[in-house]
């Protein structure tokens, strides 16, 4: 049974049309990219999820069928969503912007829980009193990680996080991500425009066109793919 299923998913966002019975399933633990070109609908498809946008159609999450979801509903449930852009909160310090991905959990299980994120993240300890917003992008973009681990999900949903940063940082951001997800038994759903950094991380993908899956299948198949490397590989 997957973790997460859309079934025929339609969506509106700002007055328009925007997803067209989408079908998609993550499972539990498992890697999966979400491709294709702007406006295709993919930030759209993880708004739908995470409750921010309306739809029809089905949306189940671990075996449960959500007809009405709300962020905060689907926050206590397990899933965590690091928007584009990151979220970070600029002018709040680097542990509130962590307290307040904590915001579902108690004062007591999220000082246990900050103890295991400065573990794997240990240079937040030595910046928690500093503003987000004079971090660099590559550590804003692993505070919002973090953040969003302090949840204790069971699903992230992560929205471009490689947008604006340099090569180098978007390999460390990776790195890290795969190895948090191996340890933590984590399921990801990717938004992803480099599609080459996407498919070498991600076990398997979905590739929208015009809000439809033009097609699915494993990273080597989509790598493959005439339509995926004539768009999303050239260069």
């Amino acid at each position: 049974m997957p973790l997460l299923e859309l079934r025929d998913v339609r969506a509106r966002y700002g007055g328009a049309d925007v997803l067209h019975d989408v079908s998609l399933d993550v499972g539990e633990g498992e890697a999966v990219a979400l491709l294709g070109a702007n406006g295709a609908g993919k930030t759209t498809t993880l708004r739908v999820i995470s409750g921010t946008v309306a739809c029809v159609g089905r949306v189940s999450y671990a075996g449960r069928a959500l007809p009405r979801r709300a962020p905060e509903q689907m926050a206590r449930l397990g899933v965590a969503h690091v928007p584009q852009g990151r979220g970070t909160f600029a002018e709040l310090s680097v542990r509130d912007n962590l307290r307040l991905g904590g915001y579902t959990r108690t004062a007591r299980a999220f000082e246990a829980d900050l103890r295991r994120i400065v573990g794997r993240f240990p240079w937040l300890a030595e910046r928690a009193s500093q503003p987000a917003g004079t971090l660099s992008g590559g550590e804003q973009g692993m505070l919002a990680l973090a953040r969003a681990l302090v949840q204790r999900p069971r699903l992230i949903l992560l929205d471009e996080p490689s947008l604006g940063l340099a090569p180098t940082m978007v390999s460390r951001f990776f790195e890290l991500l795969r190895a948090v997800q191996a340890d933590e038994g984590l399921a990801v759903l990717l938004v992803e425009q480099n599609a080459r950094v996407a498919l070498g991380w991600a076990a398997r993908g979905y590739v929208l066109e015009a809000g439809r899956v033009a097609s699915s299948g494993s990273s080597d198949e989509l790598s493959s793919h005439e339509s995926l490397e004539r768009f999303y590989l050239a260069g």
